[in-house]
């Protein structure tokens, strides 16, 4: 009996925080400047990441896969 309130009251927690991020905004115009800096990017040296994909792709003899999109065999 105990145990199951507690087991409630963790499921009920988990529900509020995982809809407390629902609630977000778009970021505004003016707010979109900042995260198109250069630091908001997850690349910081695009030629290096360029190059490094370069090299990769030259030993492993197969392109893509380098991003979310695909896996480089076709298959999206």
């Amino acid at each position: 009996m105990r145990c199951s309130r507690s087991i409630e009251a963790l499921l009920t927690a988990l529900a509020v925080i995982a809809l407390a991020g629902c609630t977000l905004q778009p970021p505004k115009p003016w707010e979109k400047g900042d995260l198109a800096r250069a630091s908001m990017r997850f690349d910081a040296d695009p030629l290096e990441t360029k190059l490094t994909q370069h090299i990769y792709q030259s030993k492993e003899g197969a392109g893509g896969g380098g991003t979310v999109g695909g896996g480089g065999c076709g298959c999206n």
